[in-house]
Order: structure tokens, then sequence, then C-alpha cells
């Protein structure tokens, strides 16, 4: 099942994301077959701001373990993190 996670950074976060970003990405890379989509959501100046991830995973319990075992998680970055289901219409620019 398809969730969508959408992280918001905490205010002045820019500097804890940057030194947590080689953890996450090796986090990410231990979950790269159930990334559908992943990169950093970026702010008026083009610097990043917040997460949006959508992930392949059984149910809601694993999307919220997913988003917690998160290092920019643990470190506490976000300011808000919001799990939703997700259902594709396009992928890759073509109908699903």
């Amino acid at each position: 099942m398809l969730f969508a996670l959408i992280c918001t950074d905490r205010p002045g976060g820019l500097e804890l994301r940057l030194a947590t970003r080689p953890q996450h990405l090796a986090f990410l890379e231990t979950y790269a077959a159930k990334l559908v989509h992943a990169g950093a959501m970026l702010d008026p100046e083009g610097r990043p701001c917040g997460s949006l991830l959508v992930i392949d995973v059984a149910d809601r319990a694993e999307a919220e373990g997913f988003a917690e075992a998160d290092p920019y998680a643990k470190v506490r970055l976000f300011e808000s993190t919001i799990i939703r289901p997700f259902r594709a219409a396009y992928r890759d620019g073509e109908r699903v």
C-alpha cells in the first residue's frame, strides 16, 4: 500500500538537516526497494525545508515505523509529519 509522508522542517533547521543528511541517505538506502519517490521540499530560495516521500509498505503501522526510524525524525528536525494513504494516478508519465 502506498503512503505519502509530508515532513516539514522546524524553523532554522537547515544546519541540522545538512549535518544529518548522510545518516538519512544511508537509512533510505536500506529501504530503497520500498521507495517510490523521495526528496527534499524547497523554500522559495531553493533551500531544503522538508521532505516528501512516497513509500510502498504493508500498512499504516509500517509507514509510521518508517517515519519514526528516519534519522531526521530522531534528531527532531521535523516540525510536523503527515502520513496519508496515497493512490497514484500517473507514474513515470503513464496512467496507472
